[in-house]
């Protein structure tokens, strides 16, 4: 399905322990936050790790990014579900290309605002 300026794309995910520490290897942050529970047995999502959410935009539609803006709000724990929501606010063709420039905004189950950004790229 094509994109469209204007268009918003929605989706949600639960992250739960083994994306922590599947991620953890991945990445290196072995932040102790990351790798021991909280008092409520919840482990702190890497900040990265959530921000793979609006990049999820990036694979259905094959976007190679030029730039990626993050502002992280408030942590995310093992459990959260987090609602994503991305606005596509340009999407143009340019000398054989498509370029798009979008935003986010991502809330967790609680309705709290976790993330928000904005990205730019071009259509492969």
């Amino acid at each position: 399905m094509p994109l469209n300026a204007g268009d918003i794309i929605t989706f949600e995910r639960t992250f739960t322990v083994d994306d922590v520490h599947l991620f953890t290897r991945v990445s290196g942050d072995e932040g102790s936050h990351h790798l021991n529970p909280d008092e409520h047995g919840r482990f702190i999502i890497q900040g990265l790790l959530t921000a793979t959410l609006p990049t999820k935009v990036g694979g259905d539609y094959n976007v190679l990014a030029r730039t990626m803006n993050f502002e992280f709000l408030r942590p995310v724990f093992t459990g959260d579900t987090i609602i994503c929501e991305v606005t596509i606010e340009k999407f143009e063709n340019q000398d054989k290309r498509t370029s798009i420039d979008a935003s986010f905004l991502c809330i967790n189950q609680n309705n709290k605002e976790v993330l928000k950004g904005n990205f730019a790229g071009v259509i492969l």
